[in-house]
């Protein structure tokens, strides 16, 4: 078992002054939502999800060593451009794991990023974002220490997401993550992200996620505040309860296959994240009419097909609608159908589950 003391490094074997890196690292979506966290990101309960494979942001970094080692240095671009309100978040990432990442005030660092997804879409960034920063970190000190196992460095990046925003942990390897210490799931851990340890039943390969962008303003509450809000919640320990028995049913869900269980699962862990939001005080509905009535004519037409499509929500108005590859024209077709019109402008995107953080240089 690591713990955080594992993560911090004694010297590096080898020197570098200048180079480059670039990742690409996809959002994920889960199914057990993770809501409600201890001190240094911790999940108050664990969580699981499915890694995406077309929403991803891609991040190149490149570094040159300084003189000046007393402050972190560092230049951040969006879409080629400065983007300076971007830039307290990294200095606050920086700040969290310079002790993981000693260094870190060593070099002048150019982060060029890009999503593939529209920016402002009300798809969140900072868990594809955080997971290419630290994947592009733990490359440089791979190239100080290049003893390094990959299974370390995988731990280790997922490790260094979390502290940057704690679903990132959940973006760097693996079609189904698992973050938070879980008695049967081998391997988990509040610290990382850890990739479904057993084989995936047949019925969830290249699952597909259509997202319905129902609202592409800006988040009402931000995740640190909603999360703080389940800190004396009435209903809080039950829920971390009901979060470990809902991932024990789906361990067993993505060993049969079983996509009756499956939705019931994970409709009702999306709701149940909205109802939390609703009973804390301050409570809040970030919920939209156009939600609404995408879900019912979901449960509708899934009454009426007995097409295993089900829909789950993240701590927003859009709509993740989860189905099997082999019901894809189908669903697509219904999509078209019915629920671009609750879309703001139409708008929505197809993706699919994905394998994780991916190197774009040889």
């Amino acid at each position: 078992m690591f713990s955080a003391n594992d993560f911090i490094p004694t010297a590096y074997s080898h020197s570098i002054e200048k180079g480059n890196f670039e990742w690409s690292s996809p959002s994920n979506i889960a199914l057990v939502k993770y809501w409600g966290k201890k001190d240094s990101q911790i999940p108050a309960n664990p969580s699981v999800s499915f890694t995406l494979n077309n929403c991803k942001t891609i991040t190149k970094l490149a570094f040159d060593k300084k003189q000046n080692q007393d402050t972190f240095s560092f230049d951040l671009l969006f879409e080629g451009k400065p983007k300076e309100d971007f830039k307290p978040k990294i200095q606050q990432f920086f700040e969290r794991v310079l002790v993981y990442l000693p260094f870190l005030k060593d070099y002048h660092f150019t982060i060029d990023t890009q999503n593939t997804f529209p920016h402002s879409s009300g798809i969140a960034s900072s868990a594809s974002g955080m997971a290419a920063l630290a994947m592009n970190l733990m490359s440089l000190e791979k190239a100080l220490n290049p003893e390094m196992t990959n299974d370390y460095f995988y731990h280790k990046a997922s490790f260094l997401a979390r502290l940057g925003s704690g679903s990132a942990c959940r973006s760097v390897k693996g079609e189904v993550v698992v973050w938070g210490n879980h008695n049967n799931i081998q391997g988990s851990s509040d610290l990382f992200g850890v990739a479904f340890p057993k084989a995936i039943h047949e019925n969830f390969k290249n699952f597909q996620d259509s997202i319905l962008l129902v609202d592409k303003g800006e988040k009402q509450v931000s995740s640190s505040v909603g999360h703080n809000l389940m800190n004396g919640h009435p209903f809080a320990e039950r829920r971390f309860k009901q979060a470990h028995e809902n991932l024990d049913k789906l361990i067993s869900v993505f060993e049969s296959g079983n996509l009756e269980e499956f939705i019931t699962i994970v409709e009702s862990e999306a709701l149940t994240l909205h109802s939390m939001m609703m009973t804390s005080i301050p409570y809040f509905i970030l919920m939209k009419p156009n939600t609404l009535q995408i879900i019912n004519a979901i449960w509708k037409y899934r009454n009426e097909t007995k097409i295993p499509v089900c829909f789950t929500l993240d701590a927003g108005a859009n709509v993740h609608v989860l189905y099997p590859e082999t019901v894809k024209e189908t669903v697509l077709q219904f999509i078209k159908d019915e629920l671009v019109g609750y879309c703001q402008n139409g708008q929505y995107l197809c993706d699919q589950i994905g394998i994780g953080s991916q190197s774009l240089i040889d």
